[in-house]
């Protein structure tokens, strides 16, 4: 098979096509680099630089390429720039998913997997978020992401096409320091980000109705997240019809108090943090029950939050080196 990897050269692409490769599976990368680094690219990997709402560019890369299956990454992905563009967000999202499933299903590609995100349970009530979990999403991007989902499984179910939509939580750590995330929109790289500055790390809000008070959220390694693709694109390239709804995580909360105190020590620094009001719409807590995809799939995480943490201060420092401590 060749698989299409939308948004390949982005921090979860490029983990997803290495992974991929390292599973003897061939992809194309189909990105337009907005937030992208062609780099980020192994040379031998072909990539087209393009939107998905190009319908023209999408269906010859599928056809010139020989597509047999898509995994489909590139979107918009911050939380509070979706509530400021709402419009931009809904045609990014969208209508860029749709243009692309309309291309997929004129080629009758059978297999399609879909990113989406733990964004779009909201502020779930429970101790851990299972599959069935009520969705209530809070902000645009979450939106647009349950609308993937729903837009997803209806057109594999009129075509016969095999779909899944993983269900991202929180996702940290590098498999190397040249695939560290270079944004600083997670609290890992927002925490690197005031220390190296030498300034105290922030807590929004200490007053939750948590054990320490602070939010608790589940963290998962890039890596096993990339892994958890490859298992299920097998899946559905192997067992036509498949519709898969699956929540990617460790099952384990950490919050942010306790995050900040061991990103200080594997780091080197010693900076208490400040905090400073809730930011509005922040759960207590969100954490996966992920025991779907390993009863069905058999998958689970390898990698624990130190990993995490040291993998991805690796690539801070690559990326800034008077970040790092004597």
């Amino acid at each position: 098979m060749t698989w299409l990897i939308t948004g390949g050269a982005g921090y979860i692409g490029a983990h997803v096509v290495r992974a991929m490769a390292q599973a003897g599976e061939r992809t194309v990368v189909y990105d337009d680099l907005s937030s992208g680094v062609a780099e980020r690219v192994p040379a031998e990997v072909p990539l087209v630089r393009g939107s998905v709402l190009d319908a023209d560019l999408v269906a010859r890369t599928l056809a010139e390429h020989e597509i047999s299956g898509v995994v489909h990454l590139a979107a918009k992905k911050q939380v509070g720039e979706s509530v400021e563009r709402p419009l931009h967000y809904y045609r990014e999202n969208v209508e860029g998913l749709r243009v692309l499933l309309e291309a997929v299903t004129a080629a009758e590609i059978p297999s399609f997997l879909f990113s989406s995100s733990a964004a779009v349970y909201g502020m779930p009530d429970v101790d851990l978020v299972t599959e069935e979990t009520p969705c209530r999403p809070l902000s645009p991007y979450g939106e647009t992401k349950l609308a993937g989902e729903w837009l997803v499984r209806a057109t594999g179910r009129t075509s016969g096409m095999s779909t899944a939509s993983l269900r991202y939580f929180n996702v940290a750590g590098a498999a190397g320091p040249e695939l560290a995330d270079t944004g600083v929109f997670n609290l890992i790289p927002m925490v690197f980000e005031k220390l190296t500055e030498g300034a105290p790390p922030r807590i929004f809000g200490d007053d939750y109705p948590t054990p320490d008070g602070t939010c608790v959220r589940d963290y998962i390694h890039v890596v096993d997240l990339a892994e958890a693709h490859v298992t299920v694109a097998r899946a559905l390239a192997s067992s036509p019809g498949t519709d898969l709804t699956l929540n990617i995580g460790r099952g384990e909360g950490v919050s942010v108090r306790e995050m900040i105190d061991r990103i200080n020590a594997v780091t080197g620094y010693d900076r208490a943090p400040t905090v400073t009001p809730r930011r509005p719409g922040d759960p207590a807590r969100v954490v996966a029950a992920a025991t779907r995809i390993a009863t069905e799939l058999g998958w689970q995480a390898k990698y624990d939050v130190q990993d995490m943490i040291t993998s991805a201060w690796e690539g801070w420092v690559r990326h800034h080196p008077a970040a790092a401590r004597s």
